[in-house]
């Protein structure tokens, strides 16, 4: 079961050097979920061979306008390209009136259901949960309103013994059963045990999302233990009194905060535009945390 993060814009608060404003894709399953949408996130959708019809959920983190200001002008190509089916929009209390505002005065009457959900910047809560993916959004730090996002897998199958069961020659009826532990009976009274026929499910995966913040706040247990972590690591910790004031991180603190919540994998992102050459970036969080990586745009991240 594929779970994958695309990155589709990386920059800060502008585009610079071939970097765009925030974006991401998560593919779980084939479902396809997006992570704010600053300007330019369609062009970057077309260029990495993302259908936008293909997204079912669209999540903002906070309304400054790295982050949002390409949802209007998506929301709007969805509904040129046909979209009738249903998308659920979540993110600050007032985007839907700003979203309805573009909508009155460009005499835009979308085709499918907008369904909108607003987050609260204040304390966790869960915005999405099916048998196999619960989303929670998350308090952040930053100068408005903000939060970030976790994608927690539910409880995956135990895979077919596949020698075993071809010898036994099991029907195929029996197999997602097996696979979920439950034992099965033939009509000939023959049992198959689950315990005998399958290994062990492995581990849920886990990916969770901050956007700008200061480090070091109570979004620590929200994070903990996950799998892959994006952090924002917008300046070198030299410029730590800038990060205080515009409520940022640097890449030290990004660090500091994977190794304190034990992820598995830190990933850092929201570069300033002030630095051309990332490697001093990573070189810096990886004092703190070695299993760090540059975000690059346009390259998959397995969960």
């Amino acid at each position: 079961m594929r779970f994958e993060v695309l990155i589709l814009g990386n920059s800060s608060a502008t585009p610079i050097f071939e970097r765009h404003p925030t974006a991401q894709i998560i593919n779980f399953n084939e479902q396809y979920f997006l992570i704010d949408c600053g300007e330019g996130t369609q062009m970057q959708m077309h260029r990495y061979g993302v259908k936008s019809n293909k997204i079912s959920h669209i999540f903002i983190s906070h309304l400054h306008g790295d982050h949002y200001l390409g949802l209007i002008g998506l929301l709007s190509s969805m509904n040129l390209h046909g979209r009738t089916a249903d998308l659920h929009l979540y993110g600050p209390s007032v985007l839907i009136d700003i979203i309805n505002l573009q909508l009155k005065y460009s005499d835009t009457r979308l085709q499918y259901n907008l369904i909108f959900q607003p987050t609260n910047p204040d304390q966790e809560e869960v915005l999405y949960r099916s048998e196999k993916l619960t989303v929670r959004s998350f308090p952040l730090k930053h100068r408005v309103p903000t939060t970030g996002f976790r994608f927690d897998e539910g409880p995956r199958s135990a895979s077919l013994i596949r020698e075993k069961i071809e010898k036994l020659n099991i029907p195929k009826v029996f197999f997602g059963m097996l696979k979920r532990g439950i034992d099965c009976v033939d009509v000939d009274g023959t049992v198959y045990k689950a315990a005998e026929l399958t290994m062990p499910a492995p581990a849920s995966r886990s990916y969770a999302y901050c956007s700008d913040t200061r480090a070091f706040e109570k979004y620590v247990d929200s994070i903990r233990g996950v799998d892959l972590l994006y952090h924002e690591s917008t300046f070198l910790h030299e410029l730590v009194d800038r990060a205080e004031e515009t409520c940022h991180s640097t890449c030290k603190e990004a660090g500091m905060v994977a190794r304190q919540v034990e992820a598995k994998k830190l990933l850092l992102g929201h570069y300033s535009a002030r630095y051309k050459d990332l490697t001093p970036l990573l070189e810096e969080a990886q004092l703190e945390f070695v299993n760090t990586e540059l975000s690059f745009e346009g390259k998959w991240y397995k969960v």
